[in-house]
């Protein structure tokens, strides 16, 4: 198993919304980089959901539950969507500032890559990342 984070502006799609619809697509991904993370996603990886821009922090769970296929939202065959369901909210999120601080999580790739919206995690960054949120 792999683990991820996958980033979305609460405005745009939250873990509220997610929780809510089950499952969805993700989708709208125009980075290289982005998109070969998402083609290397396996179904049953795991996935820190982010909330972007506004008060940004981890704030939940989602697992991939459809593997890459074409992009629905563009014709063009560069870009591909997974499908991802709702795991869990985490009652206590991991704000960016927590994140930054935390020498555990300085090589993260959400300090290093920081506007990448679909990064790999190690598995103990996951593992920490779930201990500070109490899980």
């Amino acid at each position: 198993m792999n683990y991820w984070l996958i980033k979305s502006e609460p405005s745009t799609y939250s873990i509220d919304t997610l929780k809510a619809d089950k499952q969805t697509f993700w989708s709208g991904v125009r980075n290289y980089a982005a998109r070969n993370n998402l083609q290397a996603m396996k179904k049953g990886d795991i996935c820190l959901f982010y909330h972007s821009v506004v008060d940004p922090a981890v704030v939940g769970l989602a697992k991939v539950v459809k593997e890459a296929y074409q992009d629905p939202t563009t014709e063009e065959t560069a870009w591909v969507a997974v499908d991802v369901a709702f795991v869990k909210k985490f009652k206590t999120s991991i704000t960016l500032p927590q994140i930054k601080a935390d020498k555990a999580l300085a090589k993260m790739d959400l300090i290093r890559l920081g506007r990448l919206s679909v990064q790999s995690v190690k598995k103990a960054e996951y593992e920490h990342i779930l201990g500070l949120a109490g899980e």
